[in-house]
């Protein structure tokens, strides 16, 4: 069994984790369609500009291009997306509130109740590939109890590269074993290869990880909100002496994290 004792910090993925990413995106889409008398499909729409987020952050892991902060990559994404669904007719400062979006996303139903308890025994931060501004603004709106807003922009390297992972580790002064990171992910892998948990890649980096094994001790009160966490790590993290059993995955359109 996994000791998770030395746990000080739980450092979470945010989209697809903590909010749902495509229901925002959908959301604010429709309600910029009906008032422009826009016919768009906007949810795959949303899903479009879901699929150029890795291809953007990409180009800045390998050096292509100097480090852009998402709010512009997602711009730029924007923008493109903007002429392949022939959307016409809108001003900058409405092409700036569609690209804002990604900052009015809302939570998932049980997460601001659960992290709210979880908060009570751990640091609650960010390991997100979002911006400062963004997950600041998102926090304020959708009431996200974090004691601190961390990963990509503060290490100025995007996930999974090793800097997002430990500086994020060491601007809270602790050591990578002492983090555990919270993520949701379901991703399919190419034809032909067998399914692989991309969370590995933070244990890679030292931080650990609730697993099939791995039970978090809370007292009785603490236990409820842990489902949000079993749900984030894939599997339902029990008390001591209970079988751990997986839980149904919701949509990986919804789910998958950043």
């Amino acid at each position: 069994m996994t000791d998770l004792s030395e746990i000080r910090a739980l450092t979470f993925d945010v989209f697809g984790t903590v909010v749902d990413w495509r229901s925002g995106i959908i959301r604010d889409g429709e309600a910029l369609g009906r008032a422009k008398g826009l016919a768009v499909d906007w949810a795959r729409f949303a899903d479009a500009w879901r699929a150029l987020y890795q291809p953007a952050l990409s180009q800045v892991r390998d050096g292509t291009r100097p480090w852009t902060k998402l709010d512009d990559l997602h711009r730029e994404s924007l923008e493109r997306l903007l002429v392949e669904f022939g959307i016409a007719g809108l001003s900058e400062a409405e092409i700036d509130d569609l690209n804002r979006a990604w900052h009015r996303l809302d939570p998932w139903p049980d997460a601001v109740a659960g992290m709210t308890r979880l908060r009570r025994r751990y640091i609650l931060a960010t390991l997100s590939n979002g911006n400062v501004a963004l997950l600041v603004n998102m926090a304020k709106r959708a009431g996200l109890p974090w004691d601190a807003v961390l990963g990509a922009e503060a290490a100025r390297r995007y996930k999974p590269q090793n800097e997002a992972y430990l500086a994020t580790a060491a601007f809270l002064g602790l050591r990578p074993a002492q983090c555990l990171m919270v993520a949701r992910r379901i991703r399919r892998p190419p034809e032909g290869r067998p399914p692989r948990r991309a969370r590995t890649r933070s244990r890679r980096r030292g931080f650990r990880r609730a697993g099939r094994s791995a039970r978090l001790r809370l007292t009785a009160p603490m236990r409820r909100p842990l489902r949000f966490v079993r749900r984030a790590g894939g599997r339902r993290a029990r008390p001591s002496g209970a079988r751990s059993r997986p839980i149904p995955a919701s949509p990986a359109s919804c789910r998958r994290a950043d």
